[in-house]
């Protein structure tokens, strides 16, 4: 035998006996595991190759859905990871008495080694850094920006106009996201991106932000590799996240390079003014990087939620007539008595309460987040639907899996039935209290009610003014899942009404 085929032969053991060994470690591992019990997919117990292959495809929401289904309560997603559907699970994983830190699954968005309010493991320090700005998230502070919102809605009209003067198809959930980014831009900056204007994607924002979330939500299933790929992904100068964030970062910094108005009237100040408003009058209560990082947070994550929202409404009023005329006469009838005005305030489309139950529904239905919001049991484990975990595991619940939960929503819960918000009472309290689609407890999206605010503003003047045709009214509404579940190639046809003095 030959010095080379020695080696080879070597070679080969060697690595038979290395994957033997690896198999084997493997298989003791599951054999005890204390929840082998719990069940799922055969791959998922014993590698994390399943959850990949899911995310990475898009498919997990549904997957994940038709698991608990399937296996209950407690569904195995990775060899040390797990799925709930327990609306009492919410406070034990979520609360604030609980002790449940992020999952290393966020690691992957942000740059390695610095902690961001995304993906801060340390609940003190993200405490700490979310009571700095949390007072101008807060309903109060946001409704003094409503004119910033009215400018955007009236430049979105005039563009949804030009489109019904045409009668060609436009892509909805582009132009719903082109509107929610110019909207944050003026809430954060005082001045629009101009996405409305331009029809287009303003310094490739979008497309890097989309590229920065396949990446993130893909890598972060073996988040230990983010800081090579990181680095390696900079030294290519490639438009990815660390693109993105000094793009942003730029944007930022040359906005608060701007003098400061004298002014002390807060109304209609944008983050930004309100920030350096606080910084001058107290500088230790906010810092220069407290600023640009709530700001880049804004602009990086501020859109999607709202552009996913107002999509899965029109596409849902859409698919469900009925509800559409139903929406349409209230909102017609309090236009009729005067109850209110164009643009509607946030403070009258609170009044509206079918408007605000076809809201809820839109987002219970077609959650913004499509991946589980894992959290670590902490020391001493945790029971959790029954079951004893061990510190250490993660654990978390799907916004789409708890919106399907029969028990909490009832049988229909594949139907847009915004009923199922009126009522009674403590039908409706049990179905708040299991409502994921903005997270829960301390960690609770901050720009929920940014969110709140424009989807109570836009819809009306949508519904009133607008009736939207799809090119596929019979076909479900294609998703991508990149954290974000994002509508895709949403097309319609946009007919303009004739409303009030023009009938």
């Amino acid at each position: 035998m030959t010095e080379n085929h020695t080696f080879l032969s070597s070679f080969c053991l060697l690595f038979g006996y290395s994957l033997g060994l690896v198999v084997l470690f493997k298989i003791y591992r599951a054999l005890a595991d204390p929840l082998r019990g719990a069940q799922g997919p055969l791959l998922a117990r014993f590698s994390r190759l399943w959850l990949f292959r899911e995310v990475y495809y898009g498919t997990i929401m549904r997957t994940n859905i038709n698991l608990h289904e399937k296996y209950g309560p407690i569904v195995r997603l990775a060899p040390n990871e797990y799925s709930i559907d327990d609306p009492a699970a919410i406070q034990i994983i979520y609360g604030s008495r609980g002790r449940f830190t992020k999952s290393a699954w966020y690691d992957a968005s942000g740059f390695p080694g610095k902690p961001n309010s995304f993906n801060d493991h340390d609940i003190e320090r993200h405490a700490a850094g979310r009571r700095k700005v949390s007072s101008a998230y807060s309903m109060t502070s946001l409704t003094q920006l409503e004119p910033f919102l009215d400018d955007c809605t009236t430049i979105l009209r005039a563009r949804l106009d030009e489109f019904a003067g045409n009668a060609t198809f436009v892509d909805i959930s582009r132009w719903t996201q082109y509107y929610a980014f110019d909207v944050i831009g003026a809430m954060t900056l005082g001045e629009r991106f101009g996405f409305l204007d331009s029809g287009a994607d303003v310094h490739g924002i979008i497309r890097t932000l989309e590229s920065t979330l396949f990446y993130a939500s893909r890598v972060g299933i073996y988040s230990f590799i983010h800081p090579v790929l990181f680095w390696f992904n900079m030294l290519l100068n490639m438009k990815g996240m660390g693109f993105l964030m000094n793009l942003i970062r730029g944007i930022v910094v040359t906005r608060m390079d701007k003098p400061l108005a004298n002014s002390k009237d807060e109304h209609c100040a944008d983050f930004i003014s309100k920030f350096q408003r606080i910084r001058s009058e107290n500088p230790e209560r906010i810092s220069k990087d407290d600023i640009i990082n709530s700001a880049m947070a804004n602009i990086s994550a501020g859109s999607d939620t709202t552009s996913i929202s107002l999509t899965s409404v029109i596409f849902h009023l859409c698919q469900f007539p009925e509800v559409l005329q139903k929406l349409r006469g209230e909102l017609e009838n309090a236009a009729r008595s005067g109850n209110i005005s164009d643009p509607i305030t946030f403070k009258q489309a609170q009044k509206l309460p079918y408007l605000q139950a076809v809201i809820k529904e839109a987002l219970r239905i077609h959650p913004a987040t499509g991946l589980t919001l894992g959290r670590v049991v902490p020391k001493g484990g945790a029971s959790i639907a029954g079951r004893d975990f061990p510190e250490s595991t993660t654990v978390g619940i799907n916004a789409w899996v708890a919106g399907r939960n029969k028990s909490v929503y009832g049988n229909d819960v594949e139907i847009f039935r915004p009923e199922r918000w009126l009522d009674d009472t403590e039908a409706v309290k049990k179905r708040e209290a299991y409502f994921m689609t903005f997270g829960s407890g301390p960690r609770t999206c901050l720009g929920k009610n940014i969110s709140l605010l424009e989807m109570s503003k836009v819809i009306p003047t949508l519904v009133l003014n607008y009736d939207f045709e799809p090119e596929y009214p019979d076909q479900p509404c294609k998703t991508e899942n990149v954290w974000f579940a994002k509508q895709v190639d949403f097309r319609c046809r946009i007919q303009k009404r004739l409303v009030g003095k023009e009938r």
